[in-house]
């Protein structure tokens, strides 16, 4: 896998989506999640909203952390608790303007992370855009959230130290920013992590 020999820390299984790149029938994500290597760890994409079809979901494609791409109800990450505890449970936040702020606020200590990308609910667009959101509110979010934050949307080589230095997420997630032609390209990915780990260091220095 590109993705694992590149470094990154996660793989993410794209399932049935509404809109976006990189979707994948549940029988080819339940074959490639156990080959993915530790520590390294597969993530499964669902747009699954009721805690029993998200637990199933998860089961099927035998996978231990969950990415809900819709703004489910809070009462959802309980109810999961209780059928899976073993699930980790990452809840997207598409940023729209300021009321992401009052959304993850509205989930509090439910998820076991967020991630913030820019997707529209609205227009059944849940990831995959390629477009940057207000990273001002991004950080805003990461400084405020009771579980560590993941950024997404619109990142790209280019902007991966810049995201980094605003925003100060746990992790970054991409996707179409690191495709040509509709496909990975190990280029930029390669160039992606680079400007990750130059970002990190400076972090570290500063």
């Amino acid at each position: 896998m590109h993705a694992v020999a590149a470094g990154a820390d996660a793989v993410g299984l794209v399932g049935a989506m509404p809109t976006g790149p990189g979707i994948i029938d549940d029988e080819m994500a339940a074959e490639i999640a156990p080959t993915v290597p530790p520590p390294v760890t597969p993530w499964l994409l669902t747009s699954q909203t009721e805690p029993d079809a998200i637990a199933a979901h998860a089961r099927r494609c035998g996978v231990s952390v969950v990415q809900i791409v819709r703004h489910v109800p809070p009462e959802v990450h309980g109810a999961l608790r209780t059928l899976a505890p073993t699930l980790r449970r990452v809840q997207v936040i598409h940023v729209e303007g300021d009321e992401a702020l009052g959304r993850v606020a509205a989930y509090g200590r439910g998820p076991d992370a967020f991630l913030l990308d820019s997707g529209s609910p609205a227009a059944q667009t849940f990831g995959g855009t390629g477009n940057r959101h207000d990273w001002r509110v991004s950080a805003r979010i990461v400084a405020a959230a009771p579980a560590p934050v993941f950024l997404a949307g619109g990142l790209t080589p280019e902007n991966a130290g810049e995201a980094i230095a605003t925003v100060h997420p746990f992790g970054l997630d991409v996707c179409s920013g690191l495709r040509s032609r509709g496909a990975l390209d190990p280029a930029r990915l390669a160039a992606f992590m680079a400007g990750v780990r130059k970002a990190d260091r400076a972090n570290a220095r500063g």
